[in-house]
């Protein structure tokens, strides 16, 4: 969790970074807008200027366009009768008026000829900081504490405040940061009397340096001067097109004079300000502002864990994340802040998880409906009294005004073991039972009345009328089981049907009986289950296994049947034969997995000129259409042969037959060799099929494949013959693929290891292609093998 809150600070760190690149373009925008509206240069040329005049005044670009920003003239800016500046003087004033709230004789802002070249280079670094930091700045009171932290080097500010001039003419807290929540709850409203350094700040727009307590204690009434902790103070108001509503304080704990570097740079700094207030206008943050000051120290006094939330909203006014205004001191983040070092935190940097959990989705709801959102019940690991223990949370949550109030509550051990209760029985799908046998009284739960299909408001049934709410043909064993437990104390286990709106419900009761001093059953407990499902998974598993059953049987028939038609249309020589001079062994191993038979097949006859045919072919699929298709192909290549047509145009007919039997197994490979035992010629062509290994002088290697498309690929098929000539003591092996292919490799693989095996199991004599078979075929055959095994004898035979 802790390596989550890290991941989530850097992300949150980046988007911040994005943000303010987004927001630093807006001001600049802005600033160049007010410069086009007061001009009518175009956006190029009001970007130039921007640049000229901070070039000039040796100042960052963000300050000029805040002092620009600052110089607007505001529309309530003038009282009736006044006239307004025009837009020229408005213009021209924004790169060299005299600072905001500094003496008449102060000269132009900056003047930074009175300070030495370093004294400038730290003042213009500090200038230029606020001016990065004001684009994150959101509020008055986001403003405050900005400038805390920019002046407490610089200028040894020790609290910042800012007030706003009211409609009645006194001033209103709308930002402070460092004076505490007391004072600032004291000095919230200050009424528009005379000798308040700040209302005379304002009225006489002009700074007011308060240097020396004792003498400034005769002129005003000094806030907070009972306390004597502030022993300096400055007042600027905050210009904004000649007039000034809105007054920055800054209070030192040390005595002294401002040094005039110090108001120059003080001056400096209300001009920055000034176009950023403009830009909420001076409003407070009820919020934020009245948590801290106000509900904050109430959550201190509270137990348990609850925050106060208020919402962080995109461009878009979606909810992307909720900062955190005030925290009781029981609330711990992942990595161990509570409380007070929660507020201004955002949930997502302390919870790093809540936003893919129900509840975040929750929250949203609640501050879009304000209904309140329950969450539900979850378990979570803690440190309890030295030792680990799962304690059990609910979240709640209710809107509050603009924001969000979160409790996590956390369960008792009744609670718990009430809600353990709940989920055993919802889990379960079952519900307890009692009936007294004294009183008649019954008592079930909701998930009995639930089970039972029964409105609750109807109640509970006796216990000798529970066997009426079964079915007619389960009610007289229930009622049975009922009686027994009765009378004799009987405990029982009974399953019975009931009848419901959405059908037929399988029900099963368990029920034992409590008994008197005498042995007298008084009072039954129980529970009942529902039991749909697994009677339903059951009776679905039952007819799964019947139709598998069935389904084999067939298979098995099917299996014997192509078996024996096989062997009719395909018969096995016993021993090797001899055609036109050659000798010839067959082998034909069936498939030892699945219960279909393959299409596999062979053939080795004497032609009527004393030529040898081999064929060896291979049909897609098993079982008794790849059967049929075999015979058909079997016997039609054959008869062409035999009638005189030529390999590749008895490859091309067959081509043309499965095109036309596409209903069945629609394509087959084949291999066709025409032996001349004149010449020793081997004439051969194939279709698809794998090239046949020759063996000569014990060196194996595969004849080169002429082109042919497998069988009922494409009506325009291309077939070529090949020719070879056969020497004394050549070896020749026509195969089907089951003999090479293996699951999971590369036909190539399975032909290096027949070339192999073919080399080691050479011997001259019949005999050798068992043990061949046997080298290739380890483990379970998946599919059929067909072998025809060719010698030319080394003697005539």
């Amino acid at each position: 969790m802790m390596a989550l809150a890290k991941v989530v600070a850097r992300q949150r760190a980046e988007m911040d970074r994005l943000q303010n690149l987004a927001a630093t373009s807006a001001v600049v925008e802005r600033a160049k807008g007010a410069l086009m509206a007061l001009t009518g240069c175009s956006p190029e040329s009001a970007h130039e200027e921007l640049l000229q005049r901070a070039q000039a005044a040796h100042r960052t670009l963000m300050e000029e366009c805040w002092l620009t920003l600052g110089a607007l003239v505001p529309p309530s800016a003038h009282v009736p009768g006044e006239t307004a500046p025009p837009p020229s003087a408005a213009a021209s004033a924004v790169p060299d008026s005299a600072a905001a709230g500094a003496e008449p004789s102060a000269g132009p802002l900056p003047a930074r000829d009175r300070t030495t070249t370093a004294d400038r280079a730290a003042d213009a670094a500090v200038l230029a900081g606020l001016g990065r930091d004001l684009v994150r700045v959101e509020t008055p009171q986001d403003l405050a504490r900005c400038l805390r932290e920019q002046l407490a080097a610089p200028v040894g500010a020790d609290a910042v405040m800012i007030y706003r001039r009211l409609t009645g003419g006194g001033l209103e807290l709308i930002g402070h940061a460092g004076i505490g929540d007391t004072m600032a709850r004291q000095w919230r409203r200050v009424p528009p009397l005379s000798g308040i350094a700040a209302l005379d700040a304002l009225t006489a727009r002009e700074a007011r340096w308060l240097e020396d307590v004792a003498e400034d204690r005769k002129r005003y009434s000094l806030i907070d001067d009972a306390s004597d902790r502030w022993r300096s103070r400055a007042w600027l108001p905050v210009l904004s097109g000649g007039t000034a509503d809105v007054v920055i304080g800054v209070l030192r704990g040390r005595d002294g004079p401002f040094a005039p570097r110090t108001r120059e740079l003080l001056s400096g700094v209300v001009r920055l300000c000034a176009g950023r207030l403009r830009a909420f206008d001076g409003r407070p943050e009820r919020g934020e502002e009245g948590a801290e000051d106000t509900v904050q120290p109430l959550f201190d006094a509270l137990p348990g864990m609850t925050v106060l939330l208020t919402p962080l909203r995109s461009a878009s006014g979606d909810v992307e994340d909720y900062r955190i205004a005030a925290a009781t001191s029981g609330t711990l983040d992942v990595i161990g802040r509570g409380g007070r070092e929660l507020v201004g935190l955002r949930v997502l940097e302390c919870w790093p998880t809540v936003a893919e959990e129900p509840l975040w989705q929750g929250w949203q709801s609640t501050l879009a409906t304000g209904e309140p959102y329950v969450g539900e019940p979850f378990a979570q690991q803690e440190l309890v009294a030295g030792r680990q223990e799962l304690s059990t949370y609910s979240v709640r949550a209710a809107r509050l005004g603009h924001g969000l109030m979160v409790t996590w509550l956390r369960h008792d051990s009744s609670d718990r073991q009430e809600l353990r209760l709940a989920d055993l029985q919802r889990l379960g799908r079952l519900g307890w039972t009692t009936w007294n046998l004294v009183t008649q009284e019954a008592a079930w739960s909701s998930q009995v009345f639930a089970l039972f299909d029964r409105d609750p408001a109807r109640g509970p049934v006796r216990l000798g009328e529970l066997p009426d709410l079964a079915l007619p043909e389960d009610g007289p064993v229930l009622a049975r089981a009922v009686r027994e437990l009765s009378s004799e104390g009987k405990p029982f286990d009974v399953s019975f049907r009931i009848r419901t709106a959405s059908g037929v419900r399988h029900l099963r009761a368990v029920a034992e009986s409590v008994p008197d001093a005498s042995g007298t059953p008084v009072q039954v407990h129980g529970f009942v289950q529902d039991l749909t499902a697994q009677r339903s998974a059951e009776l679905a598993l039952v007819e799964s296994e019947r139709a598998i059953l069935a389904q084999h049987g067939v298979l098995r028939a099917e299996r014997t049947l192509a078996g024996r038609l096989q062997h009719a249309l395909l018969p096995l020589p016993r021993r090797p034969v001899q055609l036109a001079g050659l000798l010839v062994d067959v082998a034909y191993l069936p498939a030892q997995s699945g219960l279909q038979v393959g299409g596999d097949w062979f053939s080795a006859i004497e032609l009527p000129n004393e030529d040898a045919l081999f064929v060896v072919g291979d049909v897609a699929g098993h079982g008794l259409d790849a059967v049929a298709t075999m015979a058909q192909l079997r016997f039609t290549a054959k008869g062409m042969i035999i009638t005189g047509s030529s390999l590749t145009g008895a490859l091309a007919r067959l081509n043309t037959l499965l095109l036309h039997s596409r209903d069945q197994h629609g394509t087959a490979t084949m291999v066709l060799a025409r032996y001349d035992p004149r010449e020793r010629r081997l004439m051969w062509a194939q279709a698809g099929h794998p090239p046949p290994l020759l063996l000569r002088g014990g060196e194996p290697r595969f004849l080169e494949r002429p082109r042919g498309m497998l069988l009922g690929a494409t009506r325009s098929p291309v077939y070529e013959e090949a020719e070879y000539l056969l020497e004394p003591g050549d070896r020749l092996l026509f195969y089907t693929d089951g003999l090479v292919e293996r699951p999971g490799e590369g036909i190539e693989l399975g032909l290096d290891r027949l070339a192999r095996s073919a080399a080691a199991h050479r011997a001259d004599g019949f005999g050798s292609l068992g043990p061949l078979l046997g080298s290739m075929l380890a483990g379970e055959r998946r599919d059929d093998v067909c072998v025809v095994d060719v010698r030319v004898p080394t003697e005539p035979a």
